[in-house]
């Protein structure tokens, strides 16, 4: 599955392309900015009221927020980007790499696929966990909106569009590298299914542990950078704690 040919490095964009690239993510991000504000003068005053008392009372999302966007900026640090290069060729290339760990680990990365979060949905539903179907679907659905939005403003690429040694294990994932959906997707349910189910810490523990592997796997598989991983995490567990929030006074009647 893996690939052993070797990859071939993209010519330079133009400059006009360049400025285009730019133009549209500013464009992208007024209609963002613009989007949000309507949709907060939209609310009734009480819920944009209990909105933000939530906001203020959850210190630990508030904080995760603040270092996604840090880790955002980063991406403008060109030796941040040095280090992400060498620890993503460190996990992609360094070492033994047997086809049976390349198998496995692509196994393992599609448990954050979108299509593993219906299926699990769909187990929930017939199980008669109606209401947190509707949670995990909805909530990958806006995640995946999100996680769009943000890979078109930063515009990040593909490690295997940049290193021409780059291993790429099954497929070339297709759009751009920051954040990570599969590993924001994975964090998420993580979340979500310890607020749900409470299963102590062994359980909490081993569904952490799976998001980490899928986090892991998609450096293996060629298809993201540390940071992009690392982004990935923490606004999936935002998206988690948001479900979290919003479960009282949206899907009560489920």
């Amino acid at each position: 599955m893996a690939s052993d040919r070797k990859e071939v490095l993209l010519p330079p964009e133009s400059n006009a392309a360049r400025l285009w690239s730019a133009k549209r993510r500013a464009i992208l991000l007024i209609g963002l900015v613009a989007g949000l504000m309507l949709f907060f003068l939209w609310l009734p005053n009480g819920a944009r009221a209990a909105m933000f008392t939530a906001l203020r009372a959850n210190g630990p999302m508030v904080a995760m927020l603040v270092i996604f966007s840090l880790i955002t900026i980063s991406l403008l640090w060109s030796a941040g980007h040095s280090l992400d290069t060498r620890i993503f060729l460190l996990f992609n290339i360094r070492g033994c790499h047997p086809k049976w760990l390349d198998r496995a680990m692509w196994l393992a990365t599609q448990a954050g696929n979108m299509a593993t979060a219906i299926i699990l949905a769909a187990i929930f539903f017939v199980i008669k966990y109606r209401r947190l179907t509707v949670e995990i679907i909805l909530g990958t659905l806006t995640l995946w909106l999100a996680v769009e939005v943000i890979k078109a403003l930063t515009d990040r690429a593909r490690p295997f569009m940049d290193h021409e040694k780059a291993r790429v294990i099954g497929w070339r994932e297709r759009g751009r590298s920051f954040p990570s959906g599969h590993t924001a997707q994975a964090f998420f349910l993580a979340m979500l299914i310890s607020h749900w189910f409470h299963p102590g810490i062994g359980g909490i523990t081993s569904l952490y542990a799976a998001a980490v592997l899928v986090g892991f796997t998609r450096m293996y598989v060629g298809a993201h950078y540390p940071r992009d991983v690392i982004g990935g995490a923490v606004l999936g567990s935002v998206w988690g704690i948001l479900a979290t929030l919003v479960d009282p006074y949206w899907f009560g009647r489920f």
